[in-house]
């Protein structure tokens, strides 16, 4: 075996060995397999690559005369038969995986296999993943040049005159261009907002008009285009499963079910049942066949809420079941239901959902992270009522209308009830902690215990269940005491309330202030030593 001499020395030769390769078979490859075939099989295989001539080495018989790797997986699009006639041609334990491509350029396809694949090896994998560059179509190289940036941090080498090179990308996704599209979030996104949630087909029940809820249903009603798997993060009472069930009504499994299961409420021992279904005699109870949510949601979507509340048992099963089998489409499930010997396959879209902080859960190893990375191809931050402005008076009217609709169905002559103006200013005044769910249950006591037509701010006040923070100028004088101290304070509330409250726009929070310019902000936040930036990104 010949081998780079930056892998002869020590330890590297031994790593190296380890490694896993991944590369295409190009049609390259096949040209100089053909060479060593008889006529017939040749004039096959070269038709089978769309080459005129054999010879050469290939690409594939360069890098394998130069380094060994613990175990080869090669990727072909060609003919099966040209696939084994190549792993006999190269004369070492390799594994084969074909795939039919609707062309040499369907990136979608392309992903999709190469993802399937490298998730199925490389879960438990230790040790360092090669893929190769040089064989196969630019579409695969890029491919493989992404996904070693981004969720398969790998090696890259490519081949030239017999000679192995590795390739250097100037970049990671993960930690050079995600963070600053982060960064820069409000300019790259805008195009997102430019809708009400009203006008945006399958979004109709969300209200609210402010740019945070803009660009978070524009993003949502993009992500429902695709199979592919969400995770719906935001705080408790912001509307999650709302979403998920907007972002299937816009999607092409509208007609399909929608079923919902909150992983919370079901104990360590029922989940697995009602995920995957059990058969008749499986435990006690069991006295029929039964469906799991999976199949119950087979050609639509499955929304798994609360999913960090997972045991780390529970998520090995679930990470099985979100691996679609080789080969098959990105929502192909398969599982077993409690208790049976046999595997059942279905189409669903799986959406989850969580108020935890999962991404730090998982990197301090309360939720595995390679399932984190299956259930969240996309992310979807819904944002606080705190942040959305005005939304809370248009949300407490339509909440009113249907408290207003509940009453008149079983009271005779209810007479419907309203807001008065200084209560509507009172709603959006509060931070609402629990969101819509703790603002509807405000709404729906004052709705009970209001003596007049008129809901007054004194109803709502009443009525709230939170517990307010001690105001400013109640604080008691006493020695330590200092006002510029709790002045301040209050300013700077104010100032990341705007900021929040205006989707990060500077002119529209200086104008919520009652400032005449921007200016004028940007000289309260550097007295306060406060960044406008920093104040948004960590919202």
């Amino acid at each position: 075996m010949k081998c780079n001499n930056k892998y002869q020395q020590g330890k590297k030769y031994y790593f190296r060995m380890r490694d896993m390769l991944f590369s295409w078979i190009g049609s390259a490859d096949l040209a100089a397999m053909a060479a060593s075939l008889p006529a017939k099989q040749r004039q096959e295989v070269l038709k089978d690559a769309n080459r005129d001539k054999p010879g050469g080495v290939g690409p594939v018989k360069t890098l394998l005369s130069n380094e060994e790797f613990g175990e080869v997986h090669l990727l072909c699009n060609y003919s099966s038969k040209s696939a084994r006639l190549f792993k006999e041609w190269l004369g070492i334990d390799c594994q084969l995986h074909n795939f039919k491509l609707s062309s040499p350029t369907d990136y979608v396809g392309i992903f999709e296999v190469v993802n399937t694949l490298l998730a199925k090896q490389l879960s438990s994998f230790s040790g360092e993943a090669t893929f190769f560059l040089s064989p196969g179509t630019p579409a695969m190289a890029a491919t493989w040049v992404l996904l070693s940036k981004s969720l398969y941090p790998a090696r890259l080498v490519e081949t030239y005159n017999g000679a192995v090179n590795e390739v250097t990308i100037p970049f990671d996704i993960r930690l050079d261009l995600i963070p600053q599209l982060l960064h820069n979030s409000d300019s790259l996104w805008t195009h997102l907002a430019s809708q009400s949630p009203k006008d945006v087909t399958g979004f109709e029940d969300i209200v609210g008009e402010s740019p945070a809820i803009r660009e978070v249903v524009g993003k949502a009603s993009k992500f429902a285009l695709r199979d592919v798997t969400a995770l719906i993060l935001g705080e408790s009472g912001t509307g999650k499963e709302l979403f998920a069930r907007a972002m299937h009504a816009a999607s092409h499994r509208r007609k399909g079910p929608f079923v919902a299961i909150n992983c919370a409420a079901l104990s360590s021992e029922l989940i697995e049942s009602e995920l995957f279904g059990s058969v008749k005699g499986a435990f006690t109870g069991a006295d029929k066949d039964r469906d799991g949510a999976f199949q119950q949601a087979d050609k639509g979507t499955l929304f798994l809420d609360e999913i960090g509340e997972c045991s780390l048992a529970m998520q090995a099963k679930l990470l099985r079941v979100l691996q679609p089998p080789p080969g098959s489409s990105s929502t192909t499930r398969s599982f077993r239901p409690v208790g049976s010997s046999k595997e059942k396959t279905v189409d669903v879209k799986v959406i989850s959902a969580t108020n935890r902080a999962l991404f730090q859960e998982a990197e301090e190893g309360r939720f595995r992270e390679d399932l984190l990375w299956r259930i969240a191809n996309v992310n979807l931050k819904l944002p606080p009522l705190r942040e959305r402005g005005k939304d809370a008076e248009l949300i407490a009217e339509a909440r009113l209308g249907s408290i207003n609709q509940s009453f008149r169905d079983n009271e005779p002559g209810y007479v419907d009830k309203r807001f008065s103006r200084d209560a509507l200013q009172f709603i959006s005044s509060q931070s609402w902690k629990g969101n819509v769910r703790s603002l509807y249950n405000c709404l729906l006591e004052a709705a009970i215990l209001s003596a007049s037509e008129v809901i007054g701010l004194n109803d709502i006040a009443s009525a709230l269940t939170e517990v307010p923070t001690e105001n400013a100028v109640n604080m008691p004088i006493d020695d330590g005491f200092e006002l510029d101290f709790y002045l301040d304070e209050i300013k700077g509330s104010y100032l990341k309330q705007a900021i929040r409250q205006s989707g990060g726009k500077k002119k529209e929070a200086a104008r919520l202030l009652g400032y005449k310019s921007h200016q004028r902000l940007d000289s309260q936040l550097k007295r306060l030593e406060l960044s406008f930036d920093e104040v948004w990104e960590s919202r």
